[in-house]
């Protein structure tokens, strides 16, 4: 059974028990004030800014993607504009260089078209000047403008055209019909009568010159080396040769 005195030391201890709950309770409410008084009035202002903070946040982000987004296009913008500068510069080059080349070529031509005039003029001065080469050679030959060159000339023809024909006999002939005159013309004979004379080195009229002409020479009568190799092919068939032929034929 407990005795007055242990009754009153327990009320002590529960009362400073109590005391000390109290106490407890006390300083757990005023940690709680400043967090209840900011869940008040002063609280929904904080909440408020928290709430804010992030908005705030977002919208900076957001202003500066949207610069930044701006940059960008202004850089391509410009770039754009700097690759199609440089197409057109390219394209204008490219245009001045084909005008360039066209140029050129003309240019080019008509270097060669003077030089043909050139060469031909000189042919004129100095003589008729020809070349003669046989099949498969690629050899020019040049002969001088003289009874001794025509006949070189028109024997080189004769051997690529496989028609017979010395040096000798052809000569021998020239000599007898026209003394080595290109431009003789018989205008006394029957041939002249007919109104067909006979001309040049061989004498040939203008008919018998025609059918028996050889390709490669120049077709006029009284061109050298034409009217020999053309009588030399009427020789040949007629004759066999002009070997062969020692008076008018």
């Amino acid at each position: 059974m407990l005795s007055t005195q242990h009754l009153a030391r327990m009320s002590r201890t529960a009362r400073y028990s109590t005391a000390g709950a109290v106490a407890g309770v006390a300083a757990l409410s005023l940690a709680v004030v400043p967090g209840s008084a900011d869940a008040g009035h002063g609280g929904q202002n904080a909440a408020t800014k928290a709430d804010a903070m992030p908005v705030a946040f977002t919208g900076k982000i957001g202003h500066e993607r949207s610069r930044e987004s701006g940059i960008a296009q202004k850089v391509d913008a410009v770039e754009r504009a700097e690759t199609a500068a440089a197409e057109k510069k390219a394209a204008a080059a490219e245009r001045r260089a084909e005008a360039r080349a066209e140029a050129a070529d003309k240019a080019a031509d008509a270097r060669k078209d003077r030089a043909s005039d050139r060469s031909a003029s000189r042919s004129a001065d100095r003589g008729k000047v020809k070349k003669a080469a046989g099949p498969g050679k690629s050899a020019k030959t040049t002969y001088p403008d003289n009874l001794d060159g025509w006949i070189r000339e028109a024997r080189a023809i004769l051997k690529r055209e496989g028609i017979p024909g010395s040096y000798a006999g052809i000569h021998r002939n020239i000599i007898r019909e026209s003394g080595g005159d290109p431009n003789a013309v018989n205008d006394w004979d029957i041939n002249a009568r007919n109104g067909v004379p006979s001309k040049g080195l061989l004498q040939v009229i203008k008919p018998t010159f025609d059918a028996y002409h050889v390709a490669g020479t120049p077709h006029d009568l009284t061109d050298p080396v034409a009217n020999i190799v053309a009588a030399c092919n009427y020789a040949a068939d007629r004759y066999g040769s002009m070997d062969n032929v020692d008076s008018a034929y």
